[in-house]
């Protein structure tokens, strides 16, 4: 057994955890075992995950294998890479391709090549950017990404590089996603079951000048995918959104809400400096508001894959 989620064997149906998965509500002993090996390697700071690398663009096995490590144990890492403020999209590209990652996430906000640029002066380029939080300098509330998107266009796997960080502000917390699952199963197994419907949580359709852009998107917040690991889909989001109407799902939103707030002693906080990323499984993640100025402009390139890190 692994520490970040899939039990060999255990795989099955997309959604549907199988019977020997710790995250089948109907096994308790796979559960504890699973319970007790994550928490025994769950970093506990920024430090735990850190791994100094030359060129992300050619990672040497060592440097691959401490990135592996990290992902399996916390489903996430973060590099020191020695390109410090060199503004080339083919480092998180190439860097994802050696961890497995390869099908881009590519929508209409994104550059050509499938990587968006997040910058406030980016919008310069595509000015409907600046409607989007991530492309302004506002804070962000908790999430993982591309919670809108569709079952088939699901983000499972996520690099953030930064190019150059803000003057002040633009700092991160990020918590595993498994150990939220793992804090909220243990104050209730119920909220995990009213968090996997299919329909815990709709986004509302996205209507631009009268037409429909994004039709209502439906989905469970917990899924299990076809190799047996576990997927979180949320936003802490209070506009545009719609939770599944019941006394369970209202009472399992708010414990999330409750853990997320509380600093368990999981949540990582950092910021990333020029020349460093994010290596991720679509972990939970926020910002905090950011000012820039004339002599430093922040700017990370974010890539998203349908693909979890591999290697």
């Amino acid at each position: 057994m692994s520490a970040s989620g899939n039990l060999t064997g255990a795989v099955g149906n997309p959604g549907v955890a199988s019977a020997a998965s710790p995250f089948n509500l109907d096994n308790p002993a796979a559960y504890a075992a699973w319970r007790k090996g994550k928490l025994a390697v769950a970093p506990r700071s920024i430090d735990e995950l850190l791994v100094e690398i030359d060129d992300p663009r050619r990672l040497t096995v060592p440097e691959k294998e401490a990135l592996l490590d990290r992902c399996a144990r916390a489903n996430m890492a973060i590099y020191i890479g020695g390109s410090g403020r060199e503004a080339d999209k083919e480092i998180p590209r190439q860097l994802g391709l050696q961890l497995g990652l390869s099908s881009l996430d590519g929508h209409y906000l994104t550059d050509d090549d499938g990587i968006s640029p997040l910058s406030v002066t980016g919008v310069e380029s595509n000015g409907k950017r600046s409607e989007f939080i991530p492309y302004t300098d506002h804070a962000i509330r908790w999430h993982t990404d591309g919670y809108y998107n569709p079952p088939e266009r699901t983000v499972r796997g996520m690099i953030l590089h930064c190019v150059e960080s803000a003057a002040s502000g633009g700092d991160n917390q990020l918590l595993d996603h498994e150990i939220a699952y793992l804090l909220l199963r243990d104050e209730n197994p119920q909220f995990i079951r009213a968090l996997s419907r299919p329909d815990a949580m709709v986004i509302p359709a996205r209507v631009e000048e009268g037409c429909v852009a994004r039709p209502d998107q439906p989905g469970p917040v917990f899924s299990i995918d076809a190799q047996g690991f576990l997927h979180m889909r949320y936003t802490a989001r209070t506009k545009s959104i719609a939770w599944k109407n019941d006394a369970m799902t209202h009472a399992a939103v708010a414990c999330l809400e409750k853990i997320l707030k509380a600093d368990t002693p999981w949540t990582i906080h950092g910021r990333l400096e020029a020349g460093m990323g994010l290596v991720c499984n679509n972990v939970l993640h926020d910002r905090t508001a950011f000012s820039d100025n004339p002599a430093r402009r922040r700017l990370l390139y974010r890539a998203r894959y349908y693909e979890r890190i591999t290697g």
